[in-house]
């Protein structure tokens, strides 16, 4: 049988469940990232903890942007001086070689992305020189068997430029859109034609790119519920592969570009959420697969088939077929998942590469994640990539009473049942209809860092 991935809009449980929470992209949440433990500590941790005979997923991230659209809350370098590059690369390089002296293990490469900023801000030239020095250091897939993608800016790629990513082994693209009318473009200034973007796509489906994913933003100033179904018609149209639909949140205290945007002009929440239940409505109705959170897919993507074989996983980089993974990241401000261990990089470009210029390596902090971490992330993970739990298995796993080492979040699941958010049939746990786009707050349940029945103001809105 098939796993039920429909959505029931139910307005009354938005309002009373729509708090700020987690994405859940790891668990426990970057925010439990701890700076007085030492890099030593960390990748000793990671190497003793990880299976040395399961392949790698790299990620790697170059900062650089030509223009700034300012709804970003990426960590990114604002410049046109392309000569910037290079000396960033030059660091990276050696960082690149010391993570692989701890990991690589001639382990295989299944997964590797490029994310920014804007990776295609460097030239051909640097981005043939950054695969190859990936290359002497890890064991890259050379079969186009990876699953190796590439976040593109349509403004930034000429088709040279995807002729180059392709032929280096890229098979997999990601464009931001956010959005095609031109007034919304012009308030986040990020002019973008929507024949700049239909070309790409036209020409990676040439060039035998395997997959092509777009993002979009809703709440954006000027959007309305009419605007945006225009929007997802021509993007329908365009047919990518995979979306991403995001929700835009306003907090121009912690983003500084986000100062450029009018409060004024920003849709109104009972807007937001129209623009919301219409999009799932049309994506769905156009015969995407909800796959959780922001993300949808064709039915014979890997994210939905990954999902109906209880297969999909959720990382740093979001929803991923590769729970088998360990994931080594590379470049300023990047987050690794090395067995029990995650750590992050140096945030700020400057500490970054002082830090590798003298050791070879940038780590700033991490967790070491103990045994009620792992019990948590295991429960956490098969709620928000497969929205049901088997409590036995969990129990097995770990060799624990599921009921009793949750005896608390019982009683609150228990509300949630009540309120049509899961079903508890024979033992085992189902998120409802209604209950999926609030999958995020389920999940703070078993979030024991989060003090039980408040919102934290450290996460954006569920919704």
């Amino acid at each position: 049988m098939s796993l039920d991935t429909s959505i029931s809009w139910d307005l009354d449980l938005i309002n009373r469940y729509d708090l700020s929470g987690p994405r859940y992209t790891s668990y426990p949440t970057a925010i439990q990232f701890d700076t007085s433990l030492s890099e030593q500590d960390l990748v000793q941790t990671g190497q003793l903890t990880s299976d040395k005979t399961a392949p790698l997923s790299l990620y790697v991230h170059i900062p650089f942007c030509a223009h700034v659209c300012y709804y970003c809350a990426c960590n990114k370098v604002i410049t046109r001086n392309r000569k910037k590059a290079q000396p960033y690369l030059d660091t990276l390089y050696k960082e690149i070689e010391e993570v692989a002296r701890w990991y690589s293990d001639d382990r295989v490469v299944n997964q590797l992305h490029w994310g920014g900023g804007t990776p295609t801000f460097i030239s051909d030239e640097q981005m043939v020189e950054l695969m190859d020095k990936l290359k002497a250091s890890f064991n890259l897939l050379n079969d186009d068997s990876g699953d190796y993608s590439i976040e593109i800016d349509p403004r930034e790629a000429s088709i040279k430029t995807l002729e180059t990513l392709r032929s280096i082994g890229f098979n997999r693209i990601s464009l931001g859109v956010q959005d095609v009318n031109p007034v919304v473009q012009e308030a986040v200034n990020r002019v973008q034609s929507t024949e700049q973007t239909a070309e790409i796509l036209s020409t990676a489906r040439q060039l035998g790119f395997k997959s092509i994913n777009m993002d979009l933003i809703y709440g954006l100033p000027h959007q309305t519920l009419e605007s945006f179904n225009e929007t997802l018609n021509t993007v329908i149209e365009l047919s990518p592969d995979r979306l991403s639909v995001f929700n835009y949140a306003h907090m121009p205290d912690r983003f500084r570009s986000q100062k450029h945007i009018n409060a004024d002009d920003l849709p109104s929440p009972e807007t937001k959420l129209a623009i919301l239940e219409s999009t799932i409505n049309t994506l769905l109705s156009a015969g995407y697969v909800y796959i959780g959170m922001d993300h949808f897919a064709k039915p014979d993507d890997e994210l939905a088939l990954a999902q109906q074989n209880g297969q999909l996983h959720r990382n740093f980089q979001g929803y991923t077929t590769h729970s088998d993974c360990d994931l080594v990241a590379m470049g300023v401000s990047a987050i690794s998942q090395i067995g029990d261990v995650y750590y992050q990089n140096e945030h700020d470009i400057s500490a970054y590469t002082e830090s590798v210029e003298s050791r070879s390596s940038a780590i700033r902090r991490g967790v070491k994640l103990n045994l009620d971490d792992r019990i948590r992330r295991a429960v956490i993970t098969q709620l928000i990539c497969h929205f049901e739990l088997d409590p036995q298995t969990i129990s097995q796993q770990f060799n624990i009473n599921f009921n009793d080492y949750f005896a608390e979040e019982l009683t609150e699941l228990n509300n949630f049942s009540t309120d049509g958010l899961i079903t508890l049939e024979q033992g085992k746990i189902f998120v409802t209809p209604a209950g999926r786009l609030l999958i995020r707050r389920i999940c703070m349940t078993f979030d024991k860092y989060i003090p039980k029945q408040q919102e934290t103001q450290a996460f954006s809105r569920i919704i």
